[in-house]
Formats: C-alpha cells, sequence, structure tokens
C-alpha cells in the first residue's frame, strides 16, 4: 500500500475497525439478530458434527452422486470448499465413501436441469434441498424436478431416504414438505443468514459427503475465532481497515486474486459474502475475482494498464499437496531447460512475484493473504476470517452487513410477469417498462 495510503490514514480507519470489532461482538449494531455465527465454530458440537457424519455415510452407502439443491450461501460456501480440495481428475464411480457433488437450483437455465435430469436417469442419486422457506424460485423449481425423478426411480419408500434437507426448524414449505413425506431434515439456524452459513449442516453435509473432514474446518474456524476475540489489533481487523483505506482513496473495485484454479469458487463465495453485505445505500467496494496464471492472458491487460479504481488482494498457498519438477532436454526446443531442476511451485511462485510487482508499478494498491496449504483446517480458518472482516467492513461503511433489501426487486417483478397471485397489479407496469428499455 506504500505511495497509495498514508500511515496516518491507515491508523485512522485502523482506528474505526477496533470500534466496528467492539459493535460486532457487543452484538449491537443493525442486523443483530443475524450474529449467530460469530460463535458456530464453538457451538458445533461433536455430537452435532457426529450426526451429520452419519448422515453423510448413509447417503454414501446408497448412490455415488449427490445433487445439492439452493442458490447463493445454500450451495456457493460448500461448492467452494469441496473444490478446494477435490482433485479435478478423480473418478467417482467406484469409490467408497466419497459423493461427486452436482447442484441444482442455482440459476433457472433450462438446458443445464435438462441436461441433468437426463444424466441422473441411468444413476442412482441422492438429494439434499437447501432453503430456510422451500418456496425461493430458482431451487423450488430444481426440487420438483428432482423429486418427481426420484418418486420414478425409486417409488416413494425408496425416495424418502434419499432425499435430506436443510430448513428451518419449524416453518416454511420445505419444513411441511419434509414432515409429510419423512425426510430427514437439519436445520439452519435463525440466527445465522445464507452467505454466512457454510459452517453450519448448508455447507457440513455436502462437504462431508464429498469425503472431506468437517472436523478439520471446524477446528480450523475455532482456532482463528478464539485469536480474534483475544486479540483487538487482528488480521481480520487489519484486513477491514486496509480495504477501507484504499477505498477512501478512490478504489472502488476489489480484485480477489488467486493462483490456483482450485479456488476459483472460493473465490465466488467471497464475491457474495462482500456484495450482499456491503451493497448498499449506494455504498460499496464491488467485488471481483481473477485466476492467474490464466487470467494474466486477458483481464491482465486491463489490471496493468486500465483505469486506476481498483485493488488487489492475493491469495497465495505456500505449500502444495503436491508439486513436479520441470526436466532438462536435449533439444531445448521451447528453450525451457533454463527451468530444469526448479519446482513448478517455484514458476507460480515468481509468477506471482513478478506480477505484484509489474501492478503495483502500474498504480494498483495490492494486499496479500496467504494460507499455509490449501487443507481443511486452513480453510476453515480462511472461511472465518472473510466472515469476520465482512462484518467489521459493512460497519465501517455504516450499512447493515446482515440483510439484503435489494434482493427482493427482481424477484417482485418476476413474479408478476409469471403471474403469481397476488401480483396482478404490477404485471401491466413492469411490462409497460420493459418495452421502453
Amino acid at each position: 500500500m506504500n505511495g497509495f495510503v498514508s500511515q496516518k490514514e491507515l491508523e485512522r480507519e485502523q482506528e474505526l475497525a477496533i470500534q466496528s470489532q467492539k459493535t460486532l461482538l457487543s452484538k449491537t449494531g443493525p442486523g443483530r439478530e443475524f450474529l449467530g455465527w460469530l460463535d458456530l465454530p464453538q457451538r458445533s458440537q461433536s455430537n452435532d458434527l457426529q450426526s451429520i457424519r452419519e448422515a453423510a455415510e448413509s447417503l454414501q452407502d446408497l448412490a455415488p452422486y449427490l445433487v445439492v439443491v439452493g442458490i447463493g450461501g445454500s450451495y456457493l460456501g460448500a461448492k467452494a470448499i469441496i473444490d478446494a480440495l477435490a482433485s479435478p481428475f478423480m473418478p467417482y464411480e467406484d469409490q467408497k465413501k466419497k459423493m461427486k457433488i452436482l447442484y441444482a437450483g442455482h440459476h433457472l437455465d433450462a438446458d443445464y436441469h435438462a441436461k441433468l435430469l437426463a444424466f441422473l436417469e441411468s444413476r442412482d442419486f441422492c438429494v439434499n434441498v437447501i432453503s430456510k422457506s422451500g418456496t425461493t424460485t430458482e431451487p423450488a423449481i430444481a426440487f420438483r424436478l428432482l423429486l418427481s425423478l426420484l418418486e420414478r426411480k425409486y417409488g416413494k419408500d425408496g425416495m424418502r431416504k434419499r432425499v435430506v434437507a436443510t430448513t428451518d426448524s419449524s416453518k416454511g414449505a420445505l419444513r411441511k414438505l419434509s414432515t409429510d413425506y419423512g425426510f430427514q431434515t437439519f436445520v439452519i439456524p435463525d440466527d445465522v443468514g445464507g452467505r454466512f452459513s457454510v459452517l453450519t449442516p448448508v455447507g457440513l453435509l455436502p462437504i462431508a459427503c464429498s469425503g472431506k473432514s468437517i472436523h478439520g474446518l471446524i477446528d480450523g474456524a475455532v482456532a482463528i475465532s478464539t485469536t480474534f476475540q483475544q486479540e483487538e489489533s487482528n488480521l481480520a481487523v487489519q484486513y477491514a481497515a486496509a480495504r477501507n483505506a484504499i477505498y477512501k482513496k478512490g478504489k472502488k473495485i476489489e480484485v480477489l486474486v488467486n493462483y490456483n484454479p482450485a479456488l476459483q469458487y472460493l473465490t465466488e463465495w467471497w464475491k457474495q459474502l462482500f456484495g450482499e453485505s456491503e451493497g448498499k445505500e449506494k455504498k460499496g467496494i464491488f467485488p471481483a475475482g481473477v485466476n492467474f496464471t490464466s487470467d494474466l492472458h486477458s483481464m491482465g491487460q486491463y489490471l496493468q494498464d486500465g483505469e486506476r479504481h481498483l485493488f488487489e488482494t492475493v491469495l497465495s498457498i505456500q505449500k502444495p499437496i503436491l508439486d513436479l519438477y520441470m526436466t532438462q532436454r536435449e533439444d531445448d526446443i521451447d528453450g525451457l531447460n533454463y527451468l530444469a531442476g526448479k519446482k513448478l511451485s517455484e514458476v507460480n511462485h515468481f509468477a506471482k512475484s513478478g506480477t505484484l510487482v509489474a501492478h503495483y508499478d502500474g498504480g494498483v494498491p495490492i494486499l496479500e493473504i496467504g494460507l499455509e496449504s490449501l487443507d481443511e483446517k486452513n480453510l476453515g480458518a480462511l472461511v472465518y476470517f472473510f466472515e469476520y472482516a465482512c462484518g467489521i467492513s459493512g460497519y465501517m461503511l455504516g450499512v447493515n452487513p446482515f440483510d439484503q433489501p435489494g434482493v427482493e426487486d427482481y424477484k417482485n417483478n418476476m413474479f408478476a410477469l409469471l403471474g403469481k397471485r397476488g401480483f396482478e397489479a404490477k404485471k401491466s407496469e413492469i411490462e409497460s417498462k420493459l418495452t421502453k428499455l
């Protein structure tokens, strides 16, 4: 941040971040009724985790595929962790105790859902449907389609044991449907919003079904949350202060950068977390993401030479799980013998280092967050780190980080156009506006 933000400016934001942290921990700010995620890691008792693990094992015994039905926070957190930990080349059909996780209800594309149903027609599968209400349009449509296929393939009795619903504790359409059909259920806590729910059964059940350690995730979150509550000027406070200091210097876009393709959906989850939490009252840093080095050959041009209204936050993984050594070739036609004996992780590291210097020289402030390795414990810590920093940063902006009033606007317009009961009066108004667009 040298040359972009003065020490005095940073210290001022740090003080504001510490005050916002106090508001968060005392639960006296707006959205206080949705702060259950704060002590969620400590509340996740071993008995709760064991019941999730047992449910996952039951599903694993039934099928090699699990379809997770949900949108936004109901699927992004789980997919972020699963993709970060899974090999993209691992065969699933013949493996025990691991399920291939598929997704539905996260958009309304007909081609995708038709192809998903065709794929599942000749394969054994189970469903984890995730919704507090059960009436959110995208997942409700997908679940109805999947329910029909399940009933046709397995009958009502067979279908019953292949569906697990993660929903409200006592009310809502999905709760009623689950009771009527006898589906096993897990509860979405009332005091945890969707984008903060990855460490609840919303994320933990699919992650467990994929064969990853949910105990490791929780251990990582517990460790870092304990540190945050003991240290006033902790890493989350520093990150929130730094990004807001840069924002006040006119940098309106934060680009989360990774150098590991496994982190692509971690970026997508981060975008929802910060975008939905901070984008209110015509305020907020716009969250974007790129995957390097791939995007260096496309978006890298803009980041280097485009308008200077952005900053970067780089996610660095210090120790790869596997590595490769570059070899010597006698012909050296590709001119790569100068890399012989070097690890591929070293090449990636120096690509990152070269990019950091180039973008800094090009006028881009840069923050860097380091993870020792990509494993459950580090990812559990990273998830909690971002959630905690997001709460602080939202309060620094003066908004409620835990609601999402703007999301309802498109839904109401869509309901009117589709002819949903109760929205008739709005339909002609929307159609009139469409003709003018």
